[in-house]
């Protein structure tokens, strides 16, 4: 089937059953998941599916659809829905469509080299995972393996003229293992996600990362309670910063529901924080040529030396702060409506190795796990359970569970006196180790 045609025809028939202004987004996908728990398959799981969702404008005001059966009734019945559904609502002069033409040119969005590999070799991947991740003696059971794939098409037309699509494919190996002393258990897991098969990380690593895990946090000590330096690595960074690009989100910022809705231009972190959103990023696993409305991806820096540089929108939100969408527009689907949401996130690197940093820490707390919400959005408070290793002059001495960290947006951020430089670029939310000078740690 032609699904650009379908796109393009459905926004015909939407204006001619009565809309003013008609979306059509258009979404079809296969996903593969493998699971192996102790050398044996638990299951193997694939599916295909497509569907269409119709977002439609009468009088200003919205009304949305969905259907996944692209026979002609259920799509002509599903478009009128969409159409009463919005005489219903109440109008609003920001629902508008983009008549941006425009498509970023991104590389590396589609490997089809990932369908052609047999299904053998993909179980055995995960089967061979599990299996190094239990050679080493400390660990005593399996949480279980897996291989995951997917690929997608997305088309998007709308009443303004644009007509656009894009393919993409993405797969990742995982493994969980469990590490047993006496009464004490401890799991450890380890994935690698990638657009390209090639490109996975060796299993070796993800294996060796998996054991790691599970076995060095066992024999923690509770230390007591005091205020000291807190390291944040990259597993555990989007735990403090997620917060903050909450706080970007330019609904968020409309509704003064930001802690940082008077910041723009301002200074209101370390000189050490740079953030960056980049939708256009080559073989990225949230770039995309255009976000869930059409509009062209972008390359942003939020934040540039602790200094606030810009929100996020998409064109709803961009039309009531009297600007542009950003190309944040994002979309869980075509059952979804486009809400807001960042691409590919990263945090520019420093000078330091994450050796440097713990050997620069007199007393303080390397932390592996954060438990809850991270900082406020609204009010940039910040606490959570955390787990991690003790420091001391400059050593890790033992591992700490049970304890919590907390403190404000303001003075977390602004101590940030040390940036590592060990980034990976591959995640989409990098960040490398950074130290906070002090934060306050409830222990005993």
């Amino acid at each position: 089937m032609n699904y650009k045609n379908l796109t393009d025809k459905l926004v015909k028939k939407c204006l001619q059953n009565g809309a003013d202004e008609a979306e059509v987004y258009l979404q079809t996908t296969r996903n593969l998941s493998i699971q192996i728990l102790n050398g044996e398959i638990e299951t193997i799981k694939e599916a295909s599916s497509h569907g269409v969702g119709f977002r439609v404008y009468v009088d200003g005001r919205m009304g949305f659809s969905h259907c996944n059966d692209f026979g002609n009734r259920s799509l002509e019945e599903t478009l009128k829905k969409a159409i009463a559904f919005a005489r219903l609502t109440t109008p609003d002069e920001n629902n508008i469509l983009t008549a941006n033409h425009g498509v970023t040119n991104i590389e590396g969005l589609y490997d089809p080299e990932i369908a052609t590999i047999a299904m053998e070799k993909k179980i055995d991947m995960a089967m061979e995972l599990e299996k190094l991740a239990m050679t080493d003696p400390r660990i005593t059971k399996s949480s279980g393996s897996g291989f995951g794939e997917s690929e997608a098409e997305i088309y998007i037309s709308n009443s303004q003229g644009i007509s656009k699509s894009y393919k993409s494919s993405g797969c990742s190996i995982g493994v969980s293992v469990v590490a047993e002393k006496g009464e004490q258990k401890n799991t450890g897991g380890e994935y690698c996600s990638r657009r390209f098969f090639s490109d996975l990380k060796p299993l070796e690593e993800v294996a060796a990362k998996a054991s790691r895990e599970a076995w060095e946090l066992l024999d923690p000590k509770m230390i007591k309670t005091q205020k000291a330096a807190v390291i944040f690595g990259p597993d555990v960074a989007r735990s403090l910063l997620g917060g903050v690009i909450a706080a970007v989100n330019g609904e968020r910022v409309l509704q003064g529901a930001s802690f940082l809705k008077d910041s723009m231009d301002k200074q209101f972190a370390s000189t050490l924080l740079t953030i960056i959103d980049d939708g256009t990023k080559a073989k990225g696993l949230s770039s995309s040529p255009f976000d869930g409305e059409g509009v062209p991806t972008q390359k942003r820096t939020l934040v540039e030396k602790g200094v606030l540089k810009g929100f996020i929108y998409n064109v709803a939100s961009a039309g009531r702060a009297g600007t542009e969408s950003t190309g944040n527009g994002s979309r869980g689907g075509f059952t979804r409506l486009p809400g807001i949401g960042t691409h590919n996130i990263s945090v520019e690197p420093g000078r330091h190795s994450r050796n440097e940093i713990i050997a620069g820490t007199s007393r303080g707390l390397l932390l592996k796990v954060v438990t809850g919400y991270g900082i406020n959005p609204v009010n940039g408070n910040f606490s959570g359970g955390a787990t991690g290793f003790w420091i001391e002059k400059g050593e890790i001495v033992h591992p700490v569970k049970g304890v919590t960290i907390a403190g404000s947006a303001d003075d977390i951020l602004n101590n940030i006196d040390m940036m590592g430089n060990d980034l990976d670029r591959n995640r989409t939310f990098a960040a490398p180790t950074f130290r906070v000078s002090e934060m306050q740690i409830g222990g005993r």
